[in-house]
């Protein structure tokens, strides 16, 4: 008994899916990159190994995992779709705000970045990560197949991995981020005020 070669090819997706996250993954180490091999050439191999390698092959993954004809994982109605919907909506709002407040420093990061508190990041510290969360979660309801199941589980593993090896990275480059992490939650904004 063993996997069929269809069955095998069903899990192609993984590849440039594991391969996108583990370079994306670069931007959390802009601070060791800068230290090994200088400023400029430290951002220089975060910016390509995240923007140029990582993201792309990401993408392909999951467009890999989205168009892979699988079995469903449950069988999802209009309250789903429509849950599915909102949830990529919400969760958009976050992920392009967070991009645009952040500015450059989200496809170049560099040592010398200035911590940024106002606006969405006064409310959290990763707003980027916290909407792809909920577009993950939103993916899986639009599309419960297999495939994009794993994916999403995938992709919302490594969002959180992803936030706390960036806060690591930050609290070297950013003397401020310590203060900062303990006055802002992480991905769900307080409802509440701290006295």
């Amino acid at each position: 008994m063993g996997i069929t070669v269809a069955g095998q090819e069903m899990y192609l997706f993984l590849i440039p899916l594991l391969l996108g996250f583990g370079l994306a993954g670069a931007s959390a180490f802009t601070a060791a990159y800068s230290r090994w091999w200088g400023e400029p050439q430290g951002e220089l191999a975060t910016s390509i190994l995240r923007n140029y390698l990582g993201i792309p092959l990401g993408l392909w993954g999951f467009l890999l995992a989205w168009f892979q004809p699988a079995p469903l994982l449950f069988i999802g109605g209009w309250a789903a779709k429509s849950l599915g919907w909102l949830l990529v909506t919400v969760g958009s709002v976050p992920f392009v705000w967070g991009h645009v407040v952040l500015g450059q420093p989200t496809g170049w990061p560099s040592v010398r970045d200035a911590l940024v508190r106002h606006s969405v990041y006064a409310y959290v510290r990763h707003p980027i990560y916290a909407g792809g969360l909920l577009i993950c979660v939103g993916g899986v309801l639009l599309k419960p197949t297999f495939t994009v199941g794993v994916a999403c589980a995938l992709g919302f593993v490594w969002l959180i991995v992803q936030a706390r090896l960036e806060e690591i990275d930050l609290l070297q480059r950013l003397p401020a981020y310590r203060e900062y992490m303990e006055q802002v939650p992480r991905f769900m904004p307080r409802l509440w005020r701290r006295a």
